[in-house]
């Protein structure tokens, strides 16, 4: 497909068969709950590594490094990624290990933990525009998958009140389950899109995060949609996106 942008984007039910989106960000507002609790997560570890070698405490970064190396990969994915950044190796550690330990294991859980206590107290909320687009899928009869990697994709499209829009969801546990690789590989997208007996070319993707849009475009699907706006739009370009939009309130859906 020739590479556009488009002030208001139109998705024809004549030209697609399927509709995938990503979950914080696209159809929850929620990536900024997920970016404080990264930064919450990430700030003491830091702290703690400049008193014990002398350099300078740089914190976590809830925009730049959110969105260069936790956005949309699994929590053990975006620990080490985010900690190879800062040049910190730590061991994997396992589910056995006491709260405290300093592993890739128990950080991920502790990441869970700080994103659940924020959830309760902030709620969720629908993105913009994102209920509205669902519903017009749905009078479309266009099947509509959520494909993230979040394990609480559930209980976030429930609070959101979305979840009896959705036709079929792919999450953490799935990948677990299956062993499927996390973004930016397609494996999870490609699941959902075998799932709903859809080709990928004929199936649009809805992404905010660059690792999700290079795993949809590595899946060949025929239309990924960036979500993004001002130096993330961009990035969002040079990741893959085909489109890229604000939030769905500029996404129509017609016969």
């Amino acid at each position: 497909m020739m590479e556009h942008d488009a002030a208001r984007l139109t998705l024809s039910r004549h030209e697609w068969d399927a509709v995938l989106f990503d979950l914080d960000g696209v159809l929850t507002d929620t990536a900024r709950v997920h970016a404080a609790a990264w930064k919450a997560l990430f700030d003491p570890v830091l702290r703690r590594r400049a008193a014990e070698t002398g350099e300078p405490f740089r914190p976590f970064d809830a925009r730049a490094d959110y969105l260069a190396f936790v956005d949309g990969k699994r929590r053990e994915d975006g620990v080490r990624a985010f900690l190879a950044s800062r040049g910190i190796v730590l061991p994997e550690g396992s589910a056995a290990d006491p709260a405290d330990a300093l592993t890739i294991t128990t950080l991920a859980r502790r990441k869970q933990d700080l994103f659940m206590e924020a959830l309760q107290a902030e709620g969720v909320e629908p993105a913009p525009g994102a209920e509205a687009l669902l519903r017009a899928l749905r009078r479309l009869r266009m099947p509509v998958a959520v494909v993230s990697a979040s394990r609480n994709c559930a209980a976030l499209l429930a609070a959101a009140g979305l979840d009896g829009l959705i036709d079929l969801r792919v999450d953490g546990h799935d990948a677990a389950a299956l062993g499927l690789a996390g973004k930016p590989a397609p494996d999870t997208f490609l699941e959902a899109a075998r799932r709903l007996n859809v080709p990928p070319a004929r199936a649009v993707v809805f992404e905010d995060a660059l690792a999700g849009v290079e795993a949809a475009r590595r899946g060949g699907f025929g239309l990924v949609v960036g979500v993004g706006r001002g130096d993330q739009a961009e990035a969002l370009r040079r990741h893959g996106a085909h489109v890229v939009v604000r939030d769905l309130s500029e996404v129509a859906a017609t016969a």
